[in-house]
């Protein structure tokens, strides 16, 4: 098994980068594992601690419609270039927590995604070398208020409430080119969303290079590569698990916002 990166909150309110163990302990870091974080001998029990999104982002730079066929679903062409948008980084909430539906709201949709997490300080990089500026990988949630989108003609308010990025549960270095994304609904078996990573329409290098070109990417940042098709609506009440091979789940449930 791939080794697990994971950030996590102590009972006495201390927070942690970490190793997860295969018996659930966490083997602390004196650092984030992107700035060359070494092993301490700080082990904390798997009841003394609670995971935290893996990584706190200064951004989220998310990418729309990199999915041929989730852009027909759409009703949109697939874009000439990869379509950027921003999530700020308090929509970022754990595995396990709340997602928050809005009252402002009359539809949230899931839309599960892999995330690449930057290592490296990344400014005008090639594909080539955007390659060694991700650090790693995990798996997000793109949680977005639908009928908020379409209202508003830009994505902002639609992709920015609180909660709205469910990230986790923790990151691996290395990831199968041709693993799946998949959604699940409420413990179906079926999922609602289910296509290999390789369909991307940009590659995470790609990717990775073209925001370079507009935004100054930093250490601990987020990249979510987009959403395959099959996203929906979520019900208050639903749970929501979004998988990645190679890497877990990302496990979720909705709320009234209060």
């Amino acid at each position: 098994m791939a080794q697990r990166y994971v950030r996590v909150q102590s009972t006495d309110g201390q927070v942690f980068y970490g190793l997860l163990q295969l018996d659930r302990q966490v083997r602390v870091l004196d650092a984030p594992p992107w700035l060359k974080g070494q092993p301490t001998d700080l082990e904390l029990m798997p009841d003394a601690y609670q995971l935290l999104a893996p990584c706190a982002p200064s951004k989220i730079v998310a990418v729309g419609k990199n999915y041929a066929n989730h852009a027909a679903e759409m009703g949109t062409p697939v874009p000439a270039e990869p379509l950027l948008f921003l999530k700020p980084s308090t929509c970022v909430i754990s595995t396990e927590a709340a997602i928050q539906y809005p009252p402002q709201a009359e539809r949230v949709d899931y839309e599960g995604e892999l995330a690449l997490v930057i290592g490296e300080r990344c400014v005008n990089c090639t594909p080539e070398q955007a390659h060694s500026k991700i650090w790693g990988y995990t798996i997000a949630n793109d949680v977005t208020a639908r009928d908020l989108q379409r209202k508003d003609g830009q994505w902002t308010r639609a992709k920015g409430f609180d909660t709205f990025c469910p990230l986790g549960p923790w990151i691996v270095r290395e990831l199968n080119p041709g693993a799946k994304v998949q959604t699940f609904l409420n413990d179906a078996a079926e999922p609602v969303q289910s296509a290999p990573i390789s369909d991307m329409v940009f590659s995470p290098d790609v990717l990775v290079a073209y925001i370079s070109q507009v935004m100054t990417l930093l250490p601990g940042d987020v990249i979510l590569t987009g959403t395959p098709e099959g996203v929906g609506a979520m019900q208050i009440g639903d749970r929501v698990k979004v998988a990645i091979e190679g890497i877990g789940h990302l496990d979720n449930y909705l709320v009234a916002r209060s």
